[in-house]
């Protein structure tokens, strides 16, 4: 499941660091996803370099993997139970760098809503039902390409009280670990096709609907289960003029 992605000529002048272009990302005040007032700063940020703790540790361990970590459909499931309720899928890609290189032995997790759209979470008041077979999160290692794959099922769209008549787009949240838990990243991925995506105020809080696209996942015949699961494919990209949108970003 690996592909090889163009690199951009100005992605690779300048040096071994690639500065993130943060016109890109969604600003932390965005006033019509109203979350973002409270939790925006409130004063100019300041830069503060990483001291040896953060650059040392704490680490994480490839051995706390599971064998079924990166499979939702049964990883919470109680033995002999039935699967995870829902239209199965594959969401696999890999992590790559400025240059298009494979970024390997990164923990990659996703948390999400179940095919109803609720969050197994005690703040969440959705009226749709919890599924007793699905705990909507998982986690596995990047690969010696920068590739990961994980099996789950479709996330259901749900209400959410920002507006009057609010609804979030299906969509699998990311978080990605570097050497130690101090390098994280997170961010969303959505579906191609998906109609609620154009109307969601996190993503139109996204300064140019082009940057949209790097956050939608696309489906891959290819990499289709016949007769079990559709496959999405989701390559994440870390920093550069092609980098995906990532949250907690100064806009």
């Amino acid at each position: 499941m690996t592909q090889t992605v163009p690199v951009e000529l100005d992605d690779v002048v300048g040096g071994s660091f690639f500065h993130r272009e943060f016109h890109r990302h969604p600003p932390a005040l965005a006033p019509r996803y109203k979350s973002s007032i409270a939790r925006s700063p409130k004063l100019a940020l300041v830069s503060i370099p990483n001291s040896l703790s953060e650059l040392s540790g704490p680490l994480f361990g490839h051995d706390t993997i599971g064998p079924d970590d990166n499979d939702l459909t049964v990883n919470f499931a109680k033995p002999g139970s039935r699967p995870a309720l829902g239209e199965r899928i594959i969401v696999h890609g890999r992590v790559l760098d400025e240059r298009g290189i494979g970024m390997s032995g990164m923990l990659v997790e996703i948390w999400q809503a179940n095919s109803g759209g609720r969050y197994r979470h005690i703040k969440d008041g959705y009226a749709a039902p919890l599924d007793s077979s699905f705990g909507g999160c998982g986690r596995t290692i990047t690969d010696s390409q920068g590739g990961y794959e994980f099996r789950t099922i479709r996330p259901g769209a749900y209400p959410w009280p920002n507006g009057i008549n609010d609804w979030r787009p299906s969509h699998i949240h990311f978080s990605l670990f570097g050497t130690g838990f101090a390098q994280r990243l997170i961010t969303q991925m959505y579906f191609e096709g998906d109609p609620l995506i154009p109307q969601c105020p996190i993503v139109n809080a996204i300064p140019d609907p082009k940057f949209v696209e790097p956050l939608i996942a696309r489906m891959d015949r290819h990499n289709t289960i016949p007769m079990d699961a559709r496959a999405y494919r989701f390559d994440i990209i870390l920093r550069g003029r092609r980098s995906t949108q990532f949250e907690g970003q100064a806009g």
